[in-house]
């Protein structure tokens, strides 16, 4: 810069210095004089600034830019309630890639007799050229590679579009992508075998430019030789491939050369006799004429195996034995040697820890360092966040991005705060979006679904990814989304898997491992880290029951001596007793807790200390006593804790409701001193001066904060987002000494303490009370004790009135923890997203869900077994009468039998029928094999003693003359009808008919049932049967003596009914003729006649065709059974195989018609804008919500009655105070609920399991639409909680969801081109976002 003159000629000059941009002010020398004296300036000022060096710039940069901090100004307290918007990825300049071409020049591959060489140059050939399109050509295009996706608009960067497809996901077959990026010579051989087989060395592969310099390169023999040793092959495959050497080149070039030389012949280019020829030595002999069969089977074996395909590859490898054996995905075991040795093998960890690793861990981050994904079991408070924290070091090492995922926003916002000053990190969540550009994000894992469907770039950044909690896959309405994202993981992103102690852990891990094509290494630990004791509290004292995981029979019985004395003082002070609060008798309180069995989630006062669980009313007089005896109740428990050093204490009911008025109860009990008192007093001001006057004067917070000081806290869901973190901040700092909480408190907070207290063991689920599963009591419970500070965890069970079994206790204590359980289910958001990319097929998410996880393991066997059926000969049927027929009667046949048999059932049970069963009827009944049906004679009918007929049958094992006597028969052209009811038409002349009795008897039984005998050559057997193993009743009655055949037991008797019934058979008829069910049985059931009518319409049919009368149609009978057994069972393996055997398959195509009834697809399945629109519609149903913008139903409200009526989307409650709405708000109410009903009922219509009004009421819930109404309006906070009896925390939560809502039908208005729609719900986000319930979270940004 120039030179500037100043006061006493005192020159200076301006100038910016350093990176920072400092105004700098340097004094230059003076201009000099005659007089050296007057020369001298009057002053001379110092340095403006120090002078840059290497370590002050190193320190400004690192200030500047490097470290991570919150703007001040942005986060003041002032500023608290408002929304911040900052896209980073919009103020930064991001360099866009080059676009791909849109298509490629590929070479095309062509047989070597095929080509052209005319006109090429030196006569070689030159393969032609054809443009492909660049999405066909690719691999990547669908997969995880970066290289061919164009990298999308910054703003996307992070969440995706819609526009964009998703990353193919891991573990998915690459068959079809590598069949289209490689021409088909390069995939099937063609150019080796030409090589092979002494084609020009420098054949040029297909894409490469030149050829292949492999030298001198001789003609190869082309036969494929088989070594055999002199000693001659044994029966075992082991034997059999040692004995076996077959050269590899020779096999190699085989295999195609079979392949090509058909293609030769058939374009005369090569015929049979100028096809090579082997001139090898003696000892070499020719594979198809001299290799035995046993040999060809072993080769076939062989080939079968190289063969099997990707599924049988990946499924199982085979043994020594020659066995196949199942390859593992999960692995485990190995710790010990990997703990001892861990510094040598991970010598230079990416994050070093300020304590002893346990075993556990120190496996977890060998397989980390390796690349393996790992799934860690552990108690609550084992350590199984140092996994995750490693995950994050490798990720900042690697320079990779790591996300953490967790089902609950609590986690998420804590997670956050404590890795906060380890790592770069991030948080997404529905509301929030802090540093997305962090190397470390964490998020909730329907954000990570979010953009693993809308294909965000960023995904090709990530290498871990870890699942917090994984145990909530159990979750039976959030559960799927877990699955859902393992699934569409792409296959470079690792897994760690963090969760309680499960013990399906290895078959979790098996189902991921197999899903996603990758090992997964299990590890964990079952011991705690602080041990455990179980106590019982009653009547003031604590009885321990279970210490060290054994139970303790003798504190159970001192409790239960103890409640036996209570009981008997209780009797004998009478009705002091009950004045007092005492217990009352034990009839009465289970008289009165049925009557409070089903009060619902209005049942507060759950105070049963039995595990199986009644449930009493906390409000007025309860079972147990009064108000005052319940504080009593209190202060004895928190008393003796007190006394033993027990505190603090977190005491788990499970109902909002009980929290606070347990908390109440305390309303004399102060545990904090002084110093605390200032302590919390402070906190919470300053957590508090976030929110304006009105909002600091709320209720709920003026009762929290006078709770707070005296050191007893309350924690449930219906408490303000604000007033929870302070009461979680309160806790985790010590100064809470009792905090009464539901069980979110255990899964979403980690904030262990000295005991944890059981107010009972049963809970509400939402449909009805049941006892607490041990997974639940193990994670509550997991909660006592704090690592490093108590040597033991103390869990209390309260009992009043009651004392658990043992059995209950044992079960819920040390039970079994709750297996993981697939809760996949299709939703129509899922189809709509799959249905978009034409490489993701919903087939394929159904087949990967842990539901289909164990049918989908057996595949590869289930193939081998159809591949054997196939090979499997079946045998020709040869007729003599020319093209048989004999598979068209067989199903005629068949059908006739079944009908035959619906009838027979159906008359046999009719009373007709039974009257029609009188002594000496002959019958036919039913045979075991169904092959040969007995004929019988009913002896004695059912009486009061003997309910069944007994009946005499004769056995199929007959001589040889009565075989004789059937072979006539069959030749008589009835054999497939023996079997079966004739009609009327074809029976024979009706029997004589004897007198049925000699003398009558005195009706006992002297013979044991069953009685077994044989007369005139032919065995029979007595028996007692039902009607229905009857097959059908003959118009044949023979004499009978049933006195000499059950009392008298006389030979002569069996031997003359046995005679006649041998006469009936012997009358060239296998069966004698049967009474006709229509005529003589008078039935009259319209469908039963209609099946008789198809009957003798297909007997009719059958007496027509040509093998009926043949005198093989009994063996061709049998025959054909055989076939039709044998392509049953291929048909029903084909069918296992097939997509149509999946479970949700029904539920899928039901799915799919509906989206087509409403226009989201077309018959093609290609999504329309209908369905594009439902794409964007993540919190409320997709459906109702698509539907109400397509019919307009918000365009005529105002944008504070269109917020308030998208409320129905988002809140949860079911039982609420009916709102009182204005007209336009109750139209609108309607108009969307019949919309509701009319999907509804459009779904039942394609057989879809749902009822309309179930699927409406689920989904919609009006219960807070004027609440918004009027928070959209501005009224304040306080005013708008007087209008509903719903806690404040949920009204928090719903408005805030509502804010996702209105950006989702924002992007929604915007798909559509409606603009009036998109600035409408710009302004509905914008009159919600205020005050209290967008206060910022104490978490992120400190107090």
């Amino acid at each position: 810069m120039d030179r500037i003159q100043a006061t006493n000629e005192l020159a200076f000059r301006v100038g910016f210095s350093g990176y920072s941009g400092h105004l700098r002010v340097e004094p230059l020398s003076t201009v000099e004089r005659t007089n050296p004296v007057k020369s001298l300036p009057d002053f001379i000022l110092p340095p403006a600034f120090p002078r840059e060096n290497h370590e002050s710039l190193k320190e400004h940069l690192e200030e500047e830019y490097l470290l991570p901090r919150l703007d001040s100004d942005e986060l003041s307290a002032e500023k608290a309630g408002r929304q911040w918007d900052f896209d980073w990825f919009e103020r930064v300049k991001v360099i866009q890639e080059p676009s791909l071409p849109r298509s490629v020049v590929v070479p095309t591959w062509e047989l070597p007799f095929r080509r052209q060489k005319s006109g090429s140059e030196q006569g070689r050939w030159e393969p032609n050229s054809v443009q492909v399109d660049m999405s066909e050509l690719t691999v990547g295009a669908p997969d995880s590679s970066p290289l061919p996706r164009v990298a999308g608009p910054a703003k996307d960067f992070v969440r995706g579009s819609i526009n964009k497809r998703p990353f193919r996901p891991g573990g998915l077959d690459d068959s079809q992508s590598l069949e289209r990026i490689l021409p088909s010579g390069a995939t099937n051989g063609e150019w080796v075998h030409e090589l092979l087989n002494g084609g020009p060395a420098q054949s040029t592969a297909p894409s490469l430019k030149q050829g292949l310099d492999l030298g001198e390169l001789k003609a190869y023999p082309c036969s494929w030789n088989v070594y055999k040793d002199q000693s001659p092959f044994n029966t075992t495959s082991k034997e059999k491939l040692n004995e076996l050497s077959v050269q590899f080149d020779d096999l190699f070039k085989k295999a195609w050369e079979e392949d090509i030389i058909t293609e030769y012949e058939g374009d005369g280019h090569l015929s049979k006799e100028d096809s090579p020829k082997s001139d090898d030595e003696v000892g070499k002999i020719d594979v198809f004429e001299s290799v035995s069969e046993t040999a060809l089977s072993v080769l076939d074996e062989i080939l079968s195996a190289e063969s099997g395909g990707l599924a049988s590859k990946s499924d199982g490898s085979v043994d020594a034995g020659g066995r196949q054996q199942k390859e593992a995905w999960a692995l485990s075991g190995s710790s010990e040697w990997i703990a001892e040795h861990f510094y040598e093998l991970v010598p230079d960890m990416a994050l070093n820890f300020p304590f002893e690793l346990d075993t556990f861990q120190k496996e977890a981050i060998y397989y980390l360092e390796k690349g393996d994904s790992v799934f860690v079991a552990a108690h609550t408070s084992a350590g199984k966040t140092v996994v995750a924290e490693y995950a994050f070091a490798l990720a900042s090492k690697h320079c990779t991005r790591a996300v953490y995922t967790a089902p609950i926003k609590t986690i998420s916002n804590q997670k956050y705060r404590d890795f906060c000053g380890k790592f770069d990190v991030g948080l997404l969540t529905g509301d929030i979006s802090l540093r997305p550009e962090s190397s470390c994000l964490i998020m909730t894992t329907e954000i990570l679904r979010s953009m693993l469907y809308r294909g965000a770039d960023i995904i090709r950044d990530i290498e871990w990814v870890i699942f917090d909690e994984v145990h909530y896959v159990n979750d039976a309405e959030r559960g799927v989304v877990w699955e859902e994202v393992i699934i569409m993981l792409p296959r470079h992103v690792n897994i760690v898997l963090l969760s309680a102690t499960v013990p399906n852990k290895v078959e979790f891990a098996d189902w991921i491992g197999r899903t996603k094509q990758k090992k997964i290494q299990v590890t964990g630990t079952a011991k705690r880290p602080v041990p455990l004791e179980h106590c019982l509290f009653f009547s003031g004292e604590l009885y321990k029951i279970c210490e060290n995981e054994t139970f303790i029979p003798q504190g159970l019985k001192a409790a239960k001596d103890a409640l036996k004395k209570n009981s008997t003082n209780t009797v004998g002070r009478g009705s002091l007793a009950m004045r007092d609060g005492g217990y009352g008798q034990k009839r009465e309180y289970s008289n009165r807790s049925k009557q409070n069995k089903h009060s619902g989630s209005q049942n507060f006062g759950s105070f049963s200390g039995i595990s199986g669980g009644n449930q009493n009313n906390g409000s007025g007089q309860n079972n147990w006593g009064s108000r005052r005896s319940e504080a009593s109740q209190w202060l004895q428990l928190v008393n003796k804790l007190s006394k033993k050093s027990l505190l603090p204490v977190v005491i788990f009911c499970f109902s909002k409701n009980r929290c606070d008025k347990s908390a109440d109860c305390m309303s004399g009990t102060d545990l904090t001193s002084s110093s605390e008192k200032s302590g919390i007093r402070v906190f919470c001001d300053k957590a508090f001066s976030r929110l304006k006057g009105s909002d600091r004067n709320l209720p709920q917070i003026v009762r929290v904060q006078s709770l707070l000081r005296r050191g007893i806290g309350v924690h449930h869901a219906g408490l303000l987002p604000i007033v929870k973190e302070v009461v979680e901040m309160l806790f985790c700092r010590g100064v809470i000494k009792v905090l009464f909480s539901t069980e979110t408190f255990a899964m979403g907070v980690n904030a262990p303490a000295r005991t944890v207290v059981f107010d009972t063991l049963t809970k509400f689920d939402g449909k009805e009370f049941r006892q607490l599963l041990p997974g639940e009591y193990t994670q509550m419970a997991g909660r006592a004790g704090r690592r490093g500070l108590d040597k033991i965890g103390t869990v209390v069970v309260m009992c009043r009135d009651e004392i658990p079994e043992e059995n209950d206790l044992n079960h819920v204590i040390a039970g079994s923890a709750t297996r993981l359980e697939s809760q996949f289910r299709l939703t129509y958001i899922m189809i709509l997203h799959l249905l978009r990319v034409e490489e993701l097929k919903v087939e394929d998410m159904l087949k990967r869900s842990f539901a289909e996880f164990h049918t989908q393991k057996t595949l590869p066997e289930t193939q081998q077994i159809l591949m054997r059926k196939l090979a499997q000969p079946t045998k020709a049927i040869e007729c003599i009468k020319g093209e048989p027929a004999i598979e068209e009667y067989y199903d005629m046949y068949l059908e006739a039998e079944e009908y035959g048999n619906q009838i027979s059932e159906a008359v046999m049970l009719s009373s007709d029928a039974q009257r029609l069963l009188f002594p000496g009827r002959v019958v036919v009944v039913k045979s075991q094999s169904a092959q040969d049906h007995l004929l019988g004679v009913v002896v004695k009918g059912p009486s009061t003693n003997m309910k069944q007929y007994i009946v005499l049958v004769l056995k199929p094992d007959l001589p040889s003359s009565m075989q004789i006597s059937n072979v006539q028969d069959k030749r008589s052209g009835d054999g497939p009808q023996a079997y079966l009811l004739m009609p009327k038409s074809k029976r024979g002349v009706e029997d004589y008919f004897y007198p049925s009795t000699s003398r009558k008897g005195s009706g006992a039984i002297n013979i044991k049932l069953p009685h077994q005998g044989s007369a005139a050559g032919v065995g029979y057997e007595v028996r007692a049967m039902d009607s229905k193993e009857f097959l059908c009743i003959c118009k044949s009655k023979i004499k009978i003596n049933p006195a000499g055949l059950l009392e008298d037991i006389s030979n002569t008797a069996f031997s003359k009914t046995v005679q006649e019934l041998l006469e009936l058979k012997s009358e060239g008829k296998k069966y004698p003729p049967a009474l006709d069910p229509r005529e003589d049985l008078k039935m009259k059931d319209m469908n039963l006649v209609e099946a008789y009518n198809k009957w003798t319409r297909l007997l009719q049919k059958m007496s027509m065709n040509k093998c009926h009368g043949c005198i093989k149609l009994e063996e061709h009978i049998t025959l054909a059974r055989e076939i039709k057994k044998h392509k049953d069972e291929i048909d029903k393996l084909k069918y296992q195989m097939s997509d149509e055997a999946l479970q949700q398959m029904p539920d899928f195509q039901g799915r799919i018609d509906v989206l087509k009834e409403i226009g989201c697809i077309d018959a093609d399945l290609v999504v329309q804008i209908k369905g594009r629109v439902a794409c964007e519609m993540n919190s409320g149903e997709e459906l109702i919500c698509t539907e109400c913008l397509f019919e307009n139903q918000l365009d005529d409200l105002e944008p504070e009655e269109a917020v308030a009526i998208m409320s129905a989307f988002v809140f949860q409650q079911r039982n609420t105070s009916e709102p009182s709405l204005t007209p336009k708000l109750s139209e609108a109410k309607k108009r969307l609920y019949n919309t509701a009903i009319r999907l509804g009922e459009l779904q039942v219509h394609f057989k879809l399991l749902i009822k309309p009004e179930e699927y409406a009421q689920d989904n919609l819930k009006f219960g807070l639409v004027r609440v918004v109404y009027e928070w959209a309006k501005g009224t304040p906070f306080a005013d708008i909680c007087e209008l509903t009896d719903v806690p404040e925390g949920l009204i928090v939560r719903t408005i805030v969801r509502l804010d996702e809502t209105c950006r989702e039908f924002k992007n929604a208005a915007a798909i559509m081109g409606n603009s009036a729609l998109y600035k409408k719900m710009e302004a509905a986000s914008n009159a919600i976002k205020r005050d209290i319930v967008f206060a910022a979270s104490l978490y992120i940004t400190g107090v």
